[in-house]
């Protein structure tokens, strides 16, 4: 089959690649789209990984064969599935704090080599313990385009979460990106006044699609300024950091009122970064993280995707065929004003359907 196989920093290269084999318990999963995700485009750039791998975790497909023991899925089931799912017993799982567990932290979807998500690929195996708690049926009339959102969805309403918004709230989001764009959409949901922040102001249209009708324009005017100008002068109580980098932590803390949160989501790379440690302290400002996705969450993500509270293929703005991946990660790692998610799409070609019967018959 072939596959985007990654071989070293900012080196990505398709390649032919065995089909990888299931065992009991087991499924593979011919691959229709998975996204790109931004943690995806950080392991590939700083090589923090070893190579070889095959990455791509916000994977949609259809049910190709299955191992031994499988009674949850049958050939031709249109299904989404979570490459992590932690334990539920150590001390991490009891905190509640998932992202932190060593069995979370073991990748359950391969397409060959370290598993590390796969779903670049034609197909991918996906491990007995996440067909078993992360893999998830698409309804009838929903898309794989939609439902490869799953993932995505899930690790944003943690973010949303781990802020304790209350209904009232003025929350500043900064970057409407995707990402940016469905936290922004949640934190409206939870009852906040939402104020989105960006630097292209293609990107606050498409913002204002979706009924968030509070933008700056962070190409002309200083959001902290701004946002103390649209809360009496006090600043938001939540501001939401939605686009990588360190150097944004700081103007993200003086757009946030004393005793207000920011919530980085999108530091995802170590180093050190400038604050103003009088701001938590004197200010009483809080400096919040969240990473990765929450079981917990799971049927709220899932029921969000599904039920289409959020139409989340409007978000996709580059689709590509396979062959075409390498182009693909290089336009989402230099992303232009009109470049919203990008999706790799290996199976293009199959039929989008709405049923099992759609699918019977997958000859590998």
């Amino acid at each position: 089959m072939l596959a985007a196989v990654y071989r070293g920093v900012d080196d990505v290269r398709m390649e032919e690649v065995p089909v990888p084999e299931i065992g009991a318990g087991e499924i593979l999963l011919r691959v229709h789209t998975c996204g790109i995700c931004g943690t995806d485009l950080k392991k590939i750039s700083t090589g923090s990984h070893s190579a070889p791998r095959i990455f791509g975790h916000e994977t949609s497909g259809v049910v190709a064969r299955v191992g031994e023991g499988v009674r949850k899925f049958g050939v031709g089931d249109r299904v989404v599935v979570f490459h992590h799912i932690p334990c539920g017993e150590c001390y991490y799982c009891q905190h509640k704090t998932f992202a932190q567990c060593s069995t979370y932290k073991k990748v359950g979807c391969t397409a060959g080599f370290e598993p590390s998500g796969g779903g670049f690929a034609e197909y991918v195996r996906v491990m007995d313990w996440i067909v078993e708690k992360g893999t998830v049926r698409i309804p009838d009339g929903i898309s794989f385009e939609q439902a490869s959102f799953v993932e995505p969805v899930n690790t944003c309403i943690k973010g949303i979460e781990t802020l304790r918004l209350q209904a009232g709230e003025t929350v500043l989001v900064t970057g409407q990106g995707p990402i940016g764009l469905i936290l922004a959409n949640l934190a409206k949901r939870a009852g906040a006044r939402v104020i989105t922040s960006d630097l292209h102001p293609a990107r606050l249209t498409i913002a204002h699609g979706f009924g968030l009708n509070l933008t700056i324009d962070a190409s002309k005017s200083d959001a902290a300024e701004t946002v103390r100008g649209m809360t009496q002068g006090r600043g938001a109580d939540a501001v939401i950091l939605a686009v990588g980098g360190s150097g944004l932590i700081r103007p993200a803390m003086d757009a946030a009122r004393p005793g207000g949160r920011v919530l980085l989501f999108a530091q995802t790379v170590r180093g050190e970064a400038t604050i103003d440690p009088a701001a938590v302290c004197v200010d009483e400002k809080a400096l919040l993280g969240s990473y990765s996705a929450s079981v917990d969450l799971q049927e709220e993500s899932v029921r969000f995707v599904m039920n289409r509270e959020m139409d989340l293929e409007r978000l996709i703005s580059h689709r590509f065929p396979l062959h075409d991946s390498v182009e693909a990660l290089k336009l989402a790692a230099h992303p232009r004003p009109d470049s919203m998610k990008i999706v790799i799409q290996p199976g293009s070609a199959m039929p989008s359907g709405t049923g099992r019967n759609a699918q019977e018959g997958i000859q590998l």
